[in-house]
């Protein structure tokens, strides 16, 4: 991207802005709007906002926005001054994809983005429910509007929908994902409302799908660096899943909840407290695979903390459980944990307080078998992890080319995990900075991540 190109991207946006009489706070105001509307509301003043937007149209230094404005700025363009949709040539979105790729976004997100834009931007009056297909907007439409319609029928297209957008995940950039989400989201909350009115033979099987959308939706706010939002679905989801009565599926929401705070707030303590609540609910509940990963993010937490013994036990646990008979688990629908997983807890527990080289190890392993989209997020964080091994075992050009194709993994997925283990890797390797195979790690980071 030339400086030229830039300055174009820029002064696109500003022609757009200003061709709609909008001020850089109007502007601003207007993307907090929208992303209300979205069901993803900022957690930024509008002050800050408004700053943004001013570096987009920088005239000396212009950024690209974020994936999560961008979704933001393509919606509010995808309609005309008169609040028609208009996607086409010579539209004010089709000018603002031009100016993303001015300012250096790829061909392939902003695919992505039209792609959605598409599909959401065809509203015929439903809302975000729109993302759904067509026969599900219907029913949970009369649904919301009245509860009493609540059936299993419904509630198995809910379901559905949470599997959908589950199974994008490595596939789809995590901004889009929690677009996609958003409606069963929202859907679930307003019928918890009101469940003096959903049916009580049904109301058991709603806590179980609400259960299921706000774990996912709190993953993808933290991927997506709204830590207030993870914490407060978390807690939603902790709740709805505690009303259904079976504590295995209590134990799944605080294991997710455990590994985004374990990135998102300082020290072990308040992840470690989420897993040991994870080990009881697991213990007291009917699923072997999710007794086995509790066991393994106990080793994790333990092997960080250097307690080295309670870290081996745990995975002996995880493993005694992993190998048990998974006939008739509950779990098995839900959850994909796998001995491919499990290695790469061994490998994290051997890297903290074992051999680095066993470690390694543990990692090519288990990246070698993570080989489905919905993996690659795990693969990266895996590979990365493998990477900080090659850098202890002192071979860190090798480190250096592994690390490569992590980058490209996170730039794609939108991994938070990922790009935080990633700078890790690379604070590991300052020693080695004036190497050419580090400065072109810095080059790839910088390009792809912006960091």
């Amino acid at each position: 991207m030339s400086t030229h190109d830039s300055a174009v991207g820029a002064a696109t946006l500003k022609r757009l802005r200003q061709r709609r009489g909008w001020s850089l706070r109007d502007a601003a105001q207007a993307l907090i709007d929208t992303a209300t509307q979205l069901g993803q509301p900022l957690d930024s003043s509008l002050a800050s906002v408004q700053r943004s937007v001013a570096r987009w149209e920088s005239a000396t230094a212009p950024i690209l926005p974020s994936e999560r404005y961008q979704l933001l700025l393509a919606r509010r363009y995808a309609q005309d001054a008169a609040g028609q949709t208009s996607l086409g040539p010579g539209s004010d979105f089709a000018e603002l994809l031009d100016a993303f790729t001015h300012l250096g976004e790829s061909e392939q997100r902003l695919d992505e983005l039209r792609t959605l834009l598409v599909r959401t931007a065809t509203d015929a009056g439903g809302g975000l429910l729109a993302l759904l297909g067509p026969t599900t907007e219907v029913a949970l439409s009369a649904a919301l509007a009245d509860p009493s319609r609540v059936d299993e029928e419904l509630l198995g297209a809910m379901r559905v929908a949470i599997n959908d957008v589950n199974l994008r995940v490595g596939s789809i950039p995590f901004v889009r994902l929690q677009l996609l989400l958003a409606p069963v989201v929202e859907s679930c909350r307003r019928l918890l409302d009101e469940t003096a009115t959903v049916p009580d033979v049904f109301v058991p099987d709603l806590q179980t799908v609400a259960a299921q959308a706000y774990t996912l939706a709190g993953r993808f706010a933290f991927e997506t660096r709204d830590d207030q939002a993870s914490q407060s679905l978390y807690a939603a989801a902790t709740t709805a899943a505690g009303a259904i009565g079976a504590p295995w599926r209590r134990a799944m929401v605080h294991m997710s909840h455990a590994l985004v705070t374990l990135y998102s707030t300082p020290g072990l303590d308040p992840a470690k407290a989420l897993v040991d609540a994870a080990v009881r609910d697991a213990r007291a509940g009917e699923s072997v695979t999710v007794r086995a990963r509790a066991h393994a993010l106990q080793a994790e937490i333990a092997a960080r903390a250097g307690a080295g013994k309670h870290a081996k036990a745990a995975l002996a646990l995880a493993w005694y459980d992993m190998e048990s008979s998974r006939d008739g688990d509950p779990a098995a629908a839900t959850t994909s944990f796998s001995p491919a997983h499990l290695r790469g807890f061994e490998g994290v527990t051997s890297l903290y307080v074992g051999d680095a080289s066993e470690a390694h190890d543990y990692f090519a392993r288990s990246a070698a078998s993570l080989v489905a989209p919905r993996e690659r997020v795990q693969r990266a964080i895996v590979s990365t992890d493998q990477a900080l091994a090659r850098i202890r075992l002192d071979d860190p050009r090798s480190a250096a080319d592994l690390l490569h194709g992590c980058v490209d993994a996170a730039t794609s997925t939108g991994g938070r995990v990922a790009v935080i283990r990633l700078r890790r890797a690379r604070r590991d390797l300052r020693q080695w900075r004036q190497e050419d195979f580090v400065a072109d790690l810095d080059d790839h980071m910088i390009d792809s991540l912006g960091a």
